[in-house]
């Protein structure tokens, strides 16, 4: 079960979790699944985690990912990883039976709507948060859309997961799947959406600014999560520091989840 949205987040720890499964979903993305011989604290939507990666000689900062998705029974996590550098490619070549030291968990949450229309926006990997969130709002009676903005057919990753918990929508840059475009050109945010209470939303800057642009329209709340780069996660290197209206914040405290609305983007 994911945790009621009137539990307060953990302290922080630091594990060596058990890798029970590195599944390879395409070329560019894969799926680790952690397992904690000691119970799970509570887990909450937006917050991540920070991974020790050993053996990789240019890699001296542990790298943040989101929690992606939370099995409370089986004592699990996974993380939705992309590859992009040494790091990450180290990663994708672990095997089931090893371990990674972690800390988590980190950061703040989103938020729980007040009312059951609900639109979740991820653009690439920016996914990642957006399945534990989309499995948090269903266990809370929730059933939201959700749409997703690709390269290309091939990119597209967990459909069916995603489809366990609400309506999937899908665009692709080439047009080889769903709507032709970016994520910010499907039609469903050209026109009126009736009722629509919050928007949560996940990937590029420049994507996010435009939704919450396309969330003021629809009179609409607006939920970020931001992608800064970050080092310590204890707020004291200031490497992650976000402007807002209420002055400079660290995401990895204060955030990554942010009002749009306190960023001055809405």
């Amino acid at each position: 079960m994911v945790m009621s949205e009137t539990a307060m987040p953990s302290r922080k720890l630091i594990r060596d979790l058990e890798i029970i499964q590195n599944t390879r979903l395409n070329r560019r993305h894969f799926l680790l699944e952690l397992v904690s011989q000691e119970k799970l604290p509570g887990l909450f939507p937006g917050q991540f985690v920070q991974v020790l990666i050993d053996n990789s000689p240019s890699t001296f900062l542990r790298r943040p990912f989101s929690i992606h998705k939370v099995d409370y029974q089986n004592n699990s996590f996974c993380l939705l990883v992309q590859i992009k550098g040494e790091g990450t490619r180290h990663l994708s070549i672990l095997r089931k039976g090893g371990s990674l030291n972690v800390l988590f968990p980190l950061g703040n949450h989103f938020s729980l709507p007040e009312k059951d229309n609900v639109l979740l926006i991820g653009g690439g990997c920016g996914v990642a948060p957006l399945l534990f969130l989309s499995q948090y709002l269903a266990e809370h009676q929730i059933h939201p859309k959700i749409l997703t903005g690709w390269r290309n057919k091939e990119d597209i990753i967990e459909l069916s997961e995603y489809r366990n918990y609400g309506e999937v929508l899908i665009t692709t840059e080439d047009g080889s799947e769903g709507e032709k475009g970016l994520v910010v050109d499907h039609s469903i945010l050209q026109k009126a959406i009736p009722g629509l209470s919050r928007i949560y939303c996940c990937g590029p800057d420049p994507m996010m600014k435009s939704v919450a642009m396309i969330a003021r329209m629809h009179g609409a709340g607006c939920e970020v999560s931001l992608e800064n780069l970050m080092a310590c996660v204890f707020g004291a290197c200031l490497c992650c520091i976000t402007p807002t209206l209420e002055g400079n914040r660290r995401v990895c405290m204060e955030g990554p989840v942010f009002d749009t609305k306190v960023l001055g983007w809405h």
